[in-house]
């Protein structure tokens, strides 16, 4: 889109100046829903939440420890014995 004059660099500045602030709000609202915590209404869903959570802990723990194994002499974590 060709620009003629100072005041068409403007108007367009403008615009996109207004499109970002909206989108912005948007991004904020979406954000917000996503890092609210939404409260436990029964002891099961409390429950469920609990294990889905020590699963994902024990989880990120074997995956380290299985990274470590393999690639840990690589990055000076673990040193291997040289016979």
């Amino acid at each position: 889109m060709p620009y003629n004059t100072l005041e068409d660099i403007q108007l367009r500045k403008d615009e996109l100046k207004a499109n970002i602030q909206q989108q912005s709000g948007q991004i904020s609202t979406v954000w917000r829903e996503l890092t609210t915590p939404h409260p436990t209404n029964t002891k099961g869903e409390m429950i469920a939440g609990l294990i889905a959570n020590s699963i994902t802990a024990i989880d990120g723990f074997l995956l380290v420890r299985k990274l470590i194994r393999n690639y840990g002499s690589f990055f000076g974590i673990r040193q291997k014995k040289r016979r």
